[in-house]
């Protein structure tokens, strides 16, 4: 997910998530591209949280999203049951802590009640359809997303995985090694 084109650059996945029918849903790839090399077909990039509460994606740079995530938990324990109070404070402290500006990632977070999408220029974004999408191939699985939701009656994690292999066979940074976490969500 970054903007650089060297022969260095770390391409890795997509994210997806989906919030539908008492169900909220993320999921992503396992590719991690280095350059015009796959590196690695089957990162978890889906991990969840607070006892199983707490679902996190993440793309971009591979340290840098293990060092927002590690700071993420930490918001968690600091704002139990507040999941977007952690989200807006570790949001707040990667905007204005220099080191962490420098990150190049971005993460979804979701509970049964919310769905968030963090980035390092200070954006704590609750997506208004409940649809969202990060990553290389977001957008293809976004859009595949958001036609599944209104023309199928798909669980919000079967949407998830279908929108996710449209991305992999359109995007060649994400394949079709699909993990998928979901949790209840609030009506």
């Amino acid at each position: 997910m970054s903007s650089s084109n060297s022969a260095n650059t770390f391409h890795a996945t997509t994210i997806v998530s989906v919030r539908h029918g008492g169900q909220v849903a993320l999921a992503g790839d396992g590719q991690v591209t280095l350059g015009s090399a796959i590196m690695k077909a089957d990162a978890m990039k889906i991990r969840k949280l607070c006892d199983g509460k707490v679902l996190c994606g993440f793309a971009g740079s591979s340290a840098d999203a293990f060092a927002l995530l590690e700071r993420f938990e930490a918001k968690l324990l600091d704002y139990p049951a507040n999941m977007p109070r952690a989200a807006t404070e570790l949001a707040k402290e990667w905007r204005l802590d220099r080191a962490l500006r420098r990150l190049e990632a971005m993460m979804i977070v979701a509970d049964r009640q919310h769905t968030l999408l963090l980035s390092g220029t200070g954006d704590v974004i609750s997506p208004t359809d409940g649809v969202v999408a990060i990553g290389s191939g977001g957008n293809f699985a976004l859009s595949a997303a958001r036609a599944l939701v209104k023309h199928s009656n798909l669980s919000a994690a079967e949407i998830a995985a279908e929108a996710m292999q449209v991305a992999a066979s359109i995007d060649i940074y994400t394949n079709d090694s699909i993990v998928t976490e979901s949790l209840e969500a609030d009506a």
